[in-house]
């Protein structure tokens, strides 16, 4: 478990390293805002490590919000992080600004040698596309999504980003699909269709894709205020999961399913050894009170196109 007494810990991202060791970034704020609806506008990234993904050592802060005026200077928010061609350490983040109240997402990058000392690059690398994606519009929905950016390498040689975004059409707690962007280098960015398209979710937060004993899954989040009603019924939680063909899709949402814990959120599926899979994520609302930590890791079994925690 990881659980710092004077900050909350919520959502989380993991890197695996040669050595054997899981890197963990995670946002986090101060207890001492109280209430931790607050706790967005106040988000940096912080970092541990660990083998066992139950024992964390703490390190230095990665990330905190840039001055001003900046695109992230009012807040860092979910990502993921790669290891280039060039051995050199990307961590793709969210950005939210101030003077744009923090409604508008857009993704920068830092870099690291080390994992420790990170160095932010100036500017984004990638905002929302209108050709594909809503841009702000209140009357229908409370930000501009555009986050949560994870990257890999993919068969084609090319890498790939996987965003929370919508669509500007429909009904708005419909609208979530899987942004997409492809970059050759891991520099320049180019916006592509969302890989998915609008299936009852208002928002897919905190893609993952992977797959585990040969079968592809979708892995997202998403809460039961920002679902319509086809998914709100079938909901244990807010971790969902999907099967697919491959990395980039098609996804049969059909087939989608959430897997049985009433308070974790934004949880990652991480292989601790070859074919051993668990979620790590954070523990949301306990009887009415934010926990704000990471849990222990949650063992997962797939039985053919689904996922389960594992039965003990």
């Amino acid at each position: 478990m990881l659980r710092l007494p004077d900050h909350w810990v919520w959502d989380s991202w993991p890197v695996r390293t040669d050595d054997g060791e899981t890197h963990l970034f995670f946002l986090r704020a101060s207890r001492a805002l109280l209430d931790p609806e607050r706790r967005h506008r106040r988000a940096s990234v912080g970092h541990a490590r660990s083998r066992d993904l139950t024992e964390w050592e703490l390190l230095p802060d990665a990330l905190v919000a840039a001055d001003e005026p900046s695109f992230d200077d009012g807040s860092i928010w979910t990502g993921s992080v790669v290891r280039g061609d060039d051995g050199l350490w990307r961590l793709f983040y969210t950005g939210a600004s101030r003077r744009e109240d923090w409604l508008i997402q857009r993704v920068g990058v830092a870099t690291s040698e080390d994992l420790i000392s990170w160095h932010r690059q100036e500017g984004p690398v990638l905002e929302a596309d209108a050709r594909w994606y809503e841009r702000l519009d209140l009357d229908v929905w409370h930000d501009e999504a555009w986050r949560d950016p994870w990257v890999f390498k993919g068969d084609d040689g090319l890498w790939h980003m996987l965003l929370t975004a919508r669509v500007p059409d429909g009904d708005p707690l419909g609208r979530g699909v899987i942004g997409h962007a492809t970059s050759t280098d891991l520099v320049a960015w180019e916006a592509q269709p969302p890989l998915s398209a609008p299936a009852g979710w208002g928002q897919l937060e905190v893609p993952q894709t992977v797959v585990v004993d040969g079968q592809p899954f979708l892995i997202f989040c998403c809460g039961p205020d920002h679902q319509d009603s086809r998914r709100n019924v079938q909901a244990t939680g807010g971790m969902w999961f999907a099967p697919g063909e491959s990395l980039l899709g098609p996804w049969d949402f059909d087939a989608a399913g959430t897997f049985d814990h009433p308070s974790l959120y934004a949880a990652r599926l991480v292989e601790r050894q070859p074919g051993e899979w668990f979620l790590v994520g954070f523990s949301g609302d306990v009887d009415g009170v934010f926990e704000g930590l990471i849990t222990d890791p949650l063992p997962i079994e797939r039985v053919g196109r689904s996922l389960r925690l594992a039965r003990s």
